[in-house]
């Protein structure tokens, strides 16, 4: 069985494509391994980290 990618593994390809992006909530200037697509919101990695763990329950 070959592990790797979307399971956690090690990947076994090139180094991803980075988009330039600006963070939805503080503004700063970011790359994301995707595409943003208008009208959607992107965050920078700490913006992304905050609001992640707020939405975690107890």
């Amino acid at each position: 069985m070959a592990y790797g990618g979307r399971y956690g593994g090690p990947r076994r390809f090139g180094p991803r494509e980075m988009h330039k992006a600006t963070c939805s909530d503080c503004g700063a200037e970011t790359e994301v391994p995707f595409k943003p697509t208008e009208g959607r919101p992107v965050y920078c990695r700490e913006c992304f980290q905050k609001r992640r763990g707020s939405r975690r329950g107890p």
